[in-house]
């Protein structure tokens, strides 16, 4: 009962969220936004776990102000606003013609978003890509879950910029299985960018005064470049569930419902990450979604020349998840039992 006050808001966002999609397509639209509200909340629980890490390091003023901001941002901007922005960017179209295209021909919409998709992907690709190495390989890093795999790749933090020098070489690598100059150059550029952009978040966190914990994940003590790193992270976490919702139904009211109602549960679950201590209880658990975060970067790189479907994608990080999740418990056992 203690952890069901964390989901109050998301439950009865659930609720208007039913109502809504009922009102906008019927049953069959109910049906779909409880589909999209549990793949994105699937897809996106390792986000709620890095949130959560960054969390623990903000003052309560800035958490509380992500919590609050950061979720509208995370449900209006990120899963509405930027699919928009995107398709205007695309079509070169002002943002009424934009918001006109998707509400009366969402067809079109979609084939134009679509055609957009190896740029997005390598774009957050690179950028997860960069959070999930920037965790791992680091020199002072002396906690491991998987350590035939993680000790090798703590040494690899004695080698200066290692983290983009294996991102650049995944970007280059995936974009030479693209057909056409054009179409490598734009995926190649979009993914310098997703490099270019973590580099500034992580840098701005260590000028405004952050700390280097474990993994090196730069945490910012005013708050503000912290804030900027979650909604960066979101966004990246995002790209593959607004591309992949299109498979399920081309109403943007109701992805945007869906979506939305999976990324009020995400920040319920970090939520309950931050406030009762489950980090520090599972020590696993933290390895375990970053992995995921590396998983899910290496399947937007080949998910450009190979649909792979969502529901494995959510698949692959719960199970990992779960995995060190077990591994905590246990470490926590043969800890108890030999004290």
């Amino acid at each position: 009962m203690q952890n069901l006050k964390y989901f109050t808001w998301s439950i009865g966002f659930t609720v208007f969220g039913l109502i809504g999609g009922y009102l906008v397509g019927g049953w069959s639209a109910v049906f779909i936004v409880a589909v999209l509200a549990v793949l994105e909340t699937s897809l996106s629980f390792d986000n709620a776990v890095v949130n959560a890490t960054v969390l623990r390091h903000m003052d309560e003023k800035w958490r509380q102000r992500f919590l609050l901001w950061g979720i509208l941002i995370a449900v209006f901007g990120m899963r509405i606003v930027f699919p928009l922005a995107i398709v205007g960017v695309v079509a070169n179209m002002g943002p009424m013609a934009v918001i006109d295209l998707a509400l009366f021909k969402p067809d079109d919409y979609a084939r134009i978003l679509t055609s957009a998709h190896h740029e997005i992907a390598a774009f957050g690709g690179a950028f997860l890509m960069m959070v999930f190495l920037k965790f791992f390989i680091d020199v002072n890093k002396d906690t491991h879950w998987l350590a035939p795999i993680e000790a090798p790749l703590t040494q690899l933090g004695r080698l200066e910029a290692a983290q983009i020098m294996f991102t650049l070489l995944a970007i280059l690598s995936s974009s030479a299985w693209l057909d056409g100059a054009e179409q490598r150059m734009e995926f190649i550029v979009a993914g310098v960018w997703g490099l270019i952009v973590y580099i500034l978040a992580d840098g701005i966190g260590a000028i405004m005064g952050g700390e280097e914990g474990e993994g090196s994940q730069v945490v910012a003590k005013t708050g503000f470049a912290g804030f900027m790193y979650l909604e960066l992270l979101d966004a990246s976490f995002s790209f593959d569930g607004v591309i992949g919702a299109f498979a399920l139904t081309n109403s943007l009211p109701i992805i945007a419902i869906g979506l939305g109602v999976g990324a009020m549960f995400v920040r319920s679950f970090t939520l309950m990450l931050v406030y009762r201590g489950t980090l520090e209880a599972y020590r696993y658990l933290e390895h375990g979604a970053f992995w995921a975060i590396g998983a899910l970067a290496a399947i937007m790189f080949i998910g450009v020349h190979v649909h792979i479907p969502e529901t494995i994608t959510g698949l692959i990080g719960a199970v990992l998840i779960a995995a060190s999740l077990w591994s905590s418990i246990r470490h926590n056992r043969l800890h108890a039992a030999r004290a």
